[in-house]
């Protein structure tokens, strides 16, 4: 599907602020991509579609979640973190995605998990650091995507994982194995 259409097809699911988000993903994940050797047209099609699920009523993407093989271990978690297995499902059923690297990156975008892609890690961290986001720590994420994107991998899990456990929000395992491996690893 060529990049016009898309936009506004994921435009016409989303309210503003949410599609404005989207398109600065996009562009932070573009220029992670070139900085970080990952194909540009992949991180565009990923982020473009990362919350392509984000305003569906949750009864609609727990459907999905159980119709589709996802892991239904998320259902048990705030329906916050649904969006991007539906958003994986909806990539593939609806705009004809096929690529797995791609599928999965709109997958672990909200949990990480361990194992991940230099694609799945570009998405990641460009939705934490996008250009509209503004909270304490956001310039040393930032800093970290400068550097290399493993080390950016580390700043943002660190930060999201502290921000749930210090709200005291039930955290995913796929986010505490994907902490592990990037603490592990640097």
């Amino acid at each position: 599907m060529e990049t016009e259409r898309l936009l506004k097809e994921v435009e016409k699911r989303l309210p503003k602020k949410r599609f404005e988000h989207v398109l600065r993903v996009t562009e932070t994940a573009k220029r992670l991509a070139e900085r970080f050797s990952v194909p540009v047209e992949k991180a565009e099609l990923a982020a473009l579609l990362h919350d392509i699920a984000k305003y569906m009523e949750p009864k609609d993407m727990q459907k999905l979640i159980e119709e589709n093989d996802e892991d239904e271990r998320m259902l048990s978690f705030h329906h916050g973190i649904w969006h991007a297995a539906a958003g994986r499902i909806i990539a593939m059923d609806e705009f004809g995605v096929n690529d797995p690297d791609v599928l999965n990156a709109i997958r672990y975008h909200t949990t990480g998990r361990t194992g991940m892609s230099e694609l799945e890690k570009v998405i990641y961290v460009a939705d934490l650091i996008e250009s509209g986001r503004n909270f304490p720590g956001i310039e040393e994420l930032r800093n970290a995507a400068e550097r290399s994107i493993d080390i950016a991998m580390k700043a943002c899990i660190a930060h999201s994982v502290g921000y749930l456990v210090e709200r005291q929000a039930d955290v995913f395992p796929d986010s505490f194995e994907c902490y592990n491996e990037h603490v592990q690893k640097i």
